[in-house]
């Protein structure tokens, strides 16, 4: 089974896109993440079922 999985990011900063492989062996998770743009800490939310990535919500880090 593939632990890892790419996502695509947008930062919720200065909007720039980049991608980020994911560890999805640990299931739904939370984690922070600088934003490879602009630096700034982007709160990343994953919904991850059945060791499938299914969906990575982003948010400033104060929101």
């Amino acid at each position: 089974m593939n632990i890892e999985q790419e996502a695509q990011i947008t930062c919720p900063y200065c909007s720039s896109e980049f991608t980020l492989l994911m560890d999805i062996s640990a299931g739904d998770q939370m984690l922070v993440e600088d934003c490879q743009v602009c630096c700034q800490p982007i709160v990343l939310n994953l919904h991850i079922d059945n060791g499938v990535l299914i969906s990575c919500d982003t948010r400033r880090e104060n929101d």
